[in-house]
């Protein structure tokens, strides 16, 4: 597995002057706005330095597994679909799946650690831009994914479609959070409504069923996992101890 990931990072890196700039450019936020979506994601990297820190005291397995998943998340996110109109790219996420198996908190940790090593090395995004990334795809995707399939088990949906949903819903709205940053940052005043409904018109061609894939992938590793690793999940607390499969 190990060496599947970094076969593809170093594929990534050979071949990035062929693909599109993904996740919001730099450059396209004015520096007021790029200096305001850094002060909104710092507070959560922090709480989740301090939240990983603490958990792997106790459990010294956690730092594997949040190292793992941003592989994850990074290997995901460089799958683009230009969207030029709209300043950014569509592309899965992953964001929904770490936020169900680690929770939102230390998924927003692996997805800034996806964001930066793309930023720096295969120039997806852009470090001036580094915060609204991050805000957009980990603390909105994550957070999104994670209460949706917390929600939903929580009612007796089916691990299945409470995966599905979580997945799809944390792309969305991920997507949703990008066009209000841009919305935001480059349209003029009095222009924020009509600017935000042109951007999430452009992005729903390639969005509306990328978000549908990733919710379908979502899901068919959460049954992965529950076949294959249930203790894992169990650990986790994405499913009780000992429950069966469904």
């Amino acid at each position: 597995m190990n060496r599947y990931i970094l076969f593809m990072a170093t594929c990534l890196f050979l071949f990035s002057d062929n693909l599109f700039a993904m996740h919001i450019s730099e450059g396209i936020l004015p520096y007021n706005w790029a200096a305001f979506w850094f002060a909104a994601a710092l507070p959560f990297i922090a709480f989740g330095l301090y939240r990983l820190k603490k958990i792997s005291r106790q459990d010294m397995s956690i730092k594997p597994l949040v190292g793992l998943l941003a592989a994850m998340v990074f290997i995901i996110s460089c799958l683009p679909v230009p969207v030029p109109v709209a300043g950014s790219c569509s592309h899965p996420c992953g964001t929904g799946l770490s936020g169900i198996l680690i929770g939102p908190v230390l998924s927003i940790l692996v997805s800034a650690a996806a964001l930066l090593i793309q930023a720096l090395f295969l120039a997806h995004g852009g470090l001036s831009t580094w915060g609204a990334n991050v805000f957009s795809m980990g603390v909105a995707g994550s957070f999104c994914g994670y209460l949706t399939f917390k929600f939903l088990r929580g009612i007796n949906i089916s691990v299945a479609a409470a995966g599905f949903f979580a997945g799809l819903f944390a792309d969305w709205a991920t997507y949703f959070t990008t066009s209000v940053e841009l919305a935001s940052g480059i349209g003029q005043k009095g222009e924020f409504l009509s600017l935000l409904q042109k951007i999430v018109i452009a992005f729903i061609p390639t969005q509306l069923p990328l978000g549908i894939v990733e919710g379908a992938i979502t899901a068919g590793m959460i049954l992965l996992l529950q076949k294959r690793r249930p203790d894992l999940l169990a650990k986790l607390h994405v499913i009780k101890p000992l429950a069966g499969i469904i």
